[in-house]
C-alpha cells in the first residue's frame, strides 16, 4: 500500500487535505479532516503534491495576508431521508495463516434525515453497562461513537440508543429510543455479506421516520390487565408508546408551569410518571432503567424505593453513585 498512517493526502471530491490515522482494509482507511474523522476509499484520496505536478498548472506564489484568506466551503450533505442507521465498519488484519481476520469494529451513528437528535448511546452486556455516551447528531452527518473488540461482538452486546429532536415538533414524540441485539450467527452472515458485496460496513436500520406522539387512551395500564392470565404483554407491546432506559423525574421535565402545583399534587405527579415508564419498560422487556429522581429532602426517592419493594419483576435496585447523575438516580435491574 502506498499510503502509511500519518500520510497529508487530499480528498478528490472537495480538495480538503487529511491526515490518514488508521487503515480500515486494503481499500479504505480512515481519515482526520480538521478533526471529524471518516472512513473514506483510497481510490478517492490522492497525494497533493502529486495532484499539483499532475494538474497542468503552476501558478506562481504570491503574498497573502490573513485577512485575505477565503475560508474553504465544505459541499453540504444532502439528506436522503433514508433514516437513522448504526453502523459497524469491520477492521481486518491478517492472523498467523496470513487469513483476513476482523480485529475489531468501529461503530458509527448515521444520521441520513434532515432533522438535528440529540442521543443517548449505552452499550450492556448481560445487563452490565460497558459504555455510555451523550452527544448530538446533526442532520446529514456521521458521528463515530468508539472501537469495540471482535470478540466482545460475540458476547450478545445490546445497543440502546435513546433519541431526542432539538426541534420537537407538535404531534410528534418528545423521544423515541431504539434497541438493537447483536446475535454471533447473523453477524458472521453479514460480515461474509458486506465482503461478497465489496461493501466497507453493516448497517442497521434504527429508524426511518420520528413517530408520531401517542395519544392519551393509547396508554394502556399494564398493572390491572397483567391480573388476566389472558393478556399477552409481549403483542401489547407493539401497540404500546416507546420505552425509556432513563427517566428524569424533575418536575421541570414533566410540566411547562411547576409553580401552578402543590408540593403533594407534585409528588403524585412524578410518581405517576413513574409507573407508567416502568410498566414501559416491564412490556417492553427492557433489562433495566435510571429513574432521576434528585436529592433534595429525599421524599420521591423514598417513595420509589418503597415501592420497588415488593414490585414484581424487580431483580436489585440501588441509589450509588453515578457519573452522570450523582447520587439522584437509582438504578434498576428487572427480570425478563
Amino acid at each position: 500500500m502506498k499510503y502509511e498512517i500519518g500520510d497529508t493526502i487530499i480528498l478528490l471530491q472537495t480538495d480538503e487535505e487529511g491526515i490518514i490515522v488508521e487503515f480500515v482494509d486494503d481499500k479504505m482507511v480512515i481519515v482526520d479532516v480538521k478533526g471529524v474523522r471518516f472512513p473514506v476509499y483510497t481510490d478517492q484520496i490522492d497525494f497533493p503534491y502529486f495532484k499539483m505536478f499532475t494538474s497542468g498548472k503552476q501558478t506562481e506564489k504570491k503574498k497573502m495576508f490573513v485577512d485575505e484568506v477565503r475560508r474553504e466551503k465544505q459541499p453540504p450533505r444532502v439528506p436522503t431521508h433514508e433514516g437513522v442507521f448504526i453502523r459497524f465498519f469491520p477492521v481486518y488484519r491478517k492472523d498467523e495463516f496470513d487469513d483476513m481476520v476482523v480485529e475489531k469494529m468501529k461503530i458509527f451513528l448515521v444520521n441520513q434525515n434532515a432533522a438535528d437528535y440529540e442521543f443517548r448511546y449505552q452499550v450492556t452486556f448481560g445487563g452490565e453497562k460497558k459504555f455510555l455516551l451523550q452527544n448530538s447528531l446533526r442532520a446529514a452527518s456521521d458521528f463515530y461513537l468508539h472501537d469495540m473488540p471482535f470478540e466482545e461482538m460475540g458476547d450478545n452486546p445490546r445497543f440502546n440508543v435513546e433519541f431526542t429532536p432539538v426541534r420537537p415538533e407538535k404531534n410528534k414524540a418528545p423521544f423515541t429510543e431504539t434497541v438493537l441485539k447483536v446475535k454471533p450467527k447473523q453477524l458472521f452472515q453479514k460480515i461474509e455479506e458486506v465482503k461478497r458485496n465489496n461493501e466497507p460496513a453493516i448497517s442497521y436500520l434504527l429508524f426511518r421516520e420520528w413517530p408520531d406522539a401517542a395519544a392519551p387512551d393509547d396508554f394502556l395500564d399494564l398493572s390491572s390487565l397483567a391480573k388476566s392470565m389472558s393478556f399477552d404483554v409481549s403483542a401489547a407491546a407493539l401497540h404500546l408508546p416507546p420505552p425509556r432506559s432513563v427517566i428524569d423525574l424533575h418536575i421541570e421535565r414533566l410540566t411547562k408551569n411547576p409553580g401552578m402545583f402543590s408540593v403533594p399534587e407534585i409528588l403524585q405527579l412524578q410518581l405517576s410518571e413513574f409507573e407508567k415508564y416502568f410498566d414501559l419498560a416491564r412490556a417492553h422487556k427492557l433489562p433495566g432503567m435510571i429513574v432521576i429522581h434528585g436529592i433534595g429532602e429525599g421524599k420521591l426517592k423514598q417513595e420509589i424505593h418503597d415501592r420497588l419493594k415488593n414490585r414484581h419483576g424487580v431483580k436489585s435496585f440501588i441509589n450509588r453513585y453515578h457519573p452522570l447523575y450523582g447520587y439522584g438516580a437509582t438504578e434498576i435491574e428487572l427480570i425478563n
